[in-house]
């Protein structure tokens, strides 16, 4: 098992930054690729970026394309999440997940933080 812990949320104007946190702890952290999804009120969990065990594969959903970053130290077991040119729609829940080796699916979750921005 790995747990994650995740960090970094807040209240932020249109068009400004933020960088979310995700410390693990548990199991070997490098074992695991590593996600962000997102959940804004009424509407379903949007993947947001993943990024492979080493670090060298990112991927991205397309409505953070170009404006959001993932990365990852596995020395310190942590994944980021660098948010720029922030939208009102970006505004929901902002959840760490972790994705064991030979899983298709992410299987160990955060508690999420609230990542609001405002117009």
């Amino acid at each position: 098992q790995v747990q994650l812990v995740e960090s970094g949320g807040g209240l932020v104007q249109a068009g400004g930054s933020l960088r979310l946190s995700c410390a693990a702890s548990g199991r070997t952290f490098s074992n695991y690729a590593m996600g962000w999804f997102r959940q804004a009120p009424g509407k379903e969990r949007e993947f947001v970026a993943r990024i492979s065990p080493s670090g060298v594969n990112t991927y991205y959903g397309d409505s953070v394309k170009g404006r959001f970053t993932i990365s990852r130290d596995n020395a310190k077991n942590t994944v980021y999440l660098q948010m720029n040119s922030l939208k009102p729609e970006d505004t929901a829940i902002y959840y760490c997940a972790a994705r064991s080796l030979m899983k298709t699916v992410f299987d160990h979750w955060g508690q999420g933080t609230q990542v609001t921005v405002s117009s």
